[in-house]
């Protein structure tokens, strides 16, 4: 099925690029979260006029995802976690407990947003948490977790 890319999809094209993508893939992701829109005549007529403000709508979001990542940069957050004497969490700290320290610390964060590729963190101490705030933002940020008592 070819679309429309109606915003930058991180491995598959920037704004305005005609691509082919699976139907299940169009229909169940790219289309509802308005990513893309079917590739039509009348649908490539519609972009070509609008063009503009799909350009200055990808810029204010590049903008405001840059602006998040100055202020995530260097910063750390501290959570209390309940665990055994060696250091070892009871349960696990995931992508939700992260994003919503971020965001009681005064740095909103979603939790899509927090990336953890090798899963949820199960110790104490410190570690690297990536953060994608747009396809071409992201950033390292730091998660310190200590035992509750």
């Amino acid at each position: 099925m070819d679309v429309i890319l109606l915003q930058k999809v991180k491995n598959l094209g920037n704004l305005g690029d005609k691509v082919r993508v699976k139907p299940g893939y169009s229909r169940n992701f790219l289309i509802p979260y308005g990513k893309a829109v079917p590739a039509t005549a009348a649908n490539l007529a519609e972009f070509e006029t609008s063009r503009a403000a799909f350009e200055a709508r990808a810029n204010e979001t590049l903008a405001a995802a840059l602006a998040r990542k100055a202020k995530l940069d260097g910063n750390s957050i501290t959570i209390k976690a309940n665990a055994s004497t060696e250091g070892k969490l009871y349960g696990s700290v995931g992508p939700r407990e992260i994003a919503e320290a971020f965001t009681a610390a005064g740095m909103p964060l979603e939790k899509s947003e927090v990336i953890m590729s090798e899963g949820p963190l199960r110790k104490l101490g410190e570690n690297d948490v990536e953060v994608h705030l747009h396809a071409d933002v992201h950033t390292t940020v730091k998660v310190l977790i200590v035992p509750e008592s």
